[in-house]
């Protein structure tokens, strides 16, 4: 499983959940329900438990979570993010301060309940591809702020990730390549590319999107790393396959679009190497995931 430091750095968590605590308490700090019904020296232990089947992702979080609300609560964790979940597993458990355990169980469970949603989906299409080559990646379709996240999120649940964002990879869409006419583009690739490589900051990875087979034919021998095929059926799938074990076999195919739990297994068996699936990171739902007082 991938550190989750390896994704955000503590610093940058940090003020993820400083921000996530003032949203909910306020800048003055405060959680009026609980100061008014809890004693301030009442000690109390909750439980984190599963209340579905699922993947783990966030539970890293809940050492930095602790901390921010109050330094004196102590987490055990049990389970470790990219555990599977079962209904009614305990996951981690606080204590200390009652009125803190409460103050800190929504945020707590916000994070740790969306990440684990996109966890649990993306093993849903990983275990629908298995036999097949086809790996299922992320895409940049993710809630602002919170991307890092969730990309770790895609690796707890068994899949790979795509660029990060505009800095660190070429993906050529086609609103970037509409003003070239058809029998331009090959050249025009070309000299592009291998500008980028040799610049101050060379991408890790060229992508071209294409929209039917006879773009893909002009753009295999440009220099690209792997062109992505947009909302192409399965036939045409199997044919730009095809296609590309004939005129560039190093070139990774990736079908995007159309992609869902009811789809993606045919889509894997047609030979694409990568399949992007938007969905696990803008359409996951929440994992059901409780904090049970167990004082």
């Amino acid at each position: 499983m991938p550190q989750i430091t390896n994704y955000v750095s503590p610093t940058e968590c940090l003020f993820l959940i400083q921000n996530a605590k003032e949203e909910d308490m306020g800048h003055k700090g405060l959680d009026l329900t609980s100061q008014t019904f809890i004693e301030a020296d009442r000690q109390g232990k909750a439980t984190f438990r599963a209340r579905k089947e699922g993947k783990l992702a966030g539970a890293a979080l809940l050492q930095w979570i602790a901390r921010i609300y109050d330094p004196s609560l102590e987490v055990e964790e049990h389970m470790a993010d990219g555990d599977n979940l079962t209904t009614g597993c305990d996951i981690a458990t606080v204590t200390g301060p009652l009125q803190s355990i409460l103050s800190f169980e929504r945020v707590a469970l916000n994070f740790m309940t969306h990440l684990s949603g996109i966890a649990s989906m993306t093993w849903q299409f990983v275990q629908l591809t298995q036999g097949t080559k086809a790996g299922i990646f992320d895409t940049r379709k993710t809630i602002p702020g919170l991307r890092s996240l969730a990309k770790y999120a895609v690796v707890c649940g068994g899949g790979q990730n795509h660029r990060i964002g505009l800095f660190d990879a070429i993906l050529i869409k086609d609103n970037h390549i509409a003003h070239i006419p058809l029998e331009q583009l090959g050249e025009a690739l070309k000299v592009s590319f291998a500008a980028a490589r040799q610049s101050e900051n060379p991408p890790k990875f060229i992508e071209v999107e294409v929209d039917n087979l006879e773009q893909l034919k002009r753009v295999l021998d440009c220099g690209v790393d792997m062109v992505l095929l947009d909302n192409m059926d399965n036939d045409t799938l199997k044919q730009a396959v095809a296609i590309r074990d004939e005129l560039a076999p190093t070139v990774q195919l990736e079908a995007s679009g159309t992609v869902n739990l009811s789809t993606v297994a045919d889509i894997a068996k047609t030979g694409v190497d990568r399949i992007s699936v938007g969905a696990i990171t803008h359409s996951a739902p929440t994992l059901d995931i409780g904090l049970d007082i167990t004082m």
